[in-house]
């Protein structure tokens, strides 16, 4: 299937691994030029480097720390500098921060400025830029936020939620999408901290119907077509794509 995403322009955060890294790559074999945003330059240069033997469209990355007092309008300035026009904006940048009934409150800080806070100051750069043009495309990568322990980066991707619904409301008269996307257990490394290979087996076959943890690539795909000019009638929604594992009925 054609998603006539050839010749676009996207910004992806978080991009030098896991779900951003897949993310960039499959845009790129769809013809996207991507500038990758991430801290660690080798790994960029490594993500170029595959992205270019696979035959894709070789991002532009920008070596920046999202969480800098700066670091949004330095990314919307790197972007705009180097690919001029934007069509997507994919925020993925975040980590999981599971705390103490009682947290600490830098903890809760630092997670409001990485899962939420630098998303919205990023996207509110680029939004000026879409409703002039009277197109584009956000989407967020959130987390699995209903929980039953306390996890700060749970918090603030619900509200990451929230928040992207009132956009969509907003926006959708400029031809602006805003759209979810909400991963299950995968296998990063932003995951593997939590799980041994014995206790990720067992997880898996007694809490998701599809048998075991899904892979970045996954959420590649769905992020992909959201993003797509095939999803144009998709917006305000959250996707999920966890392999059946969430659920309201037990």
């Amino acid at each position: 299937m054609d998603l006539f995403l050839k010749g676009k322009t996207a910004v992806v955060t978080g991009a030098s691994q896991g779900l951003g890294r897949a993310i960039t790559k499959e845009l790129a074999m769809e013809g996207v030029t991507v500038l990758a945003v991430a801290r660690n330059e080798s790994l960029l240069n490594e993500l170029k480097a595959e992205v270019a033997a696979a035959g894709g469209v070789v991002p532009v990355t920008l070596v920046q720390d999202f969480v800098a007092v700066d670091g949004p309008q330095k990314i919307a300035a790197a972007a705009f500098d180097k690919l001029g026009n934007i069509d997507i904006l994919i925020n993925n940048a975040g980590r999981s921060r599971p705390l103490d009934v009682v947290g600490a409150d830098e903890d809760w800080y630092a997670s409001l400025l990485l899962d939420f806070e630098r998303h919205r100051q990023l996207t509110q750069q680029f939004l000026p830029h879409f409703m002039e043009r009277k197109q584009g495309s956000v989407l967020n990568i959130t987390s699995t936020y209903e929980l039953r322990s306390i996890n700060a980066s749970g918090v603030f991707k619900a509200s990451l939620v929230m928040w992207s619904k009132q956009l969509a409301g907003e926006l959708g008269k400029y031809g602006i999408r805003v759209n979810c996307l909400q991963p299950g257990l995968l296998d990063t490394e932003n995951v593997r901290r939590f799980f041994t290979p014995e206790q990720r087996k067992a997880f898996a076959e007694r809490e998701m119907p599809l048998g075991d943890f899904g892979e970045p690539q996954d959420i590649a795909n769905m992020a992909t077509f959201l993003v797509s000019p095939r999803a144009k009638y998709v917006t305000g929604t959250v996707a999920t794509v966890d392999g059946g594992w969430n659920r309201y009925a037990f």
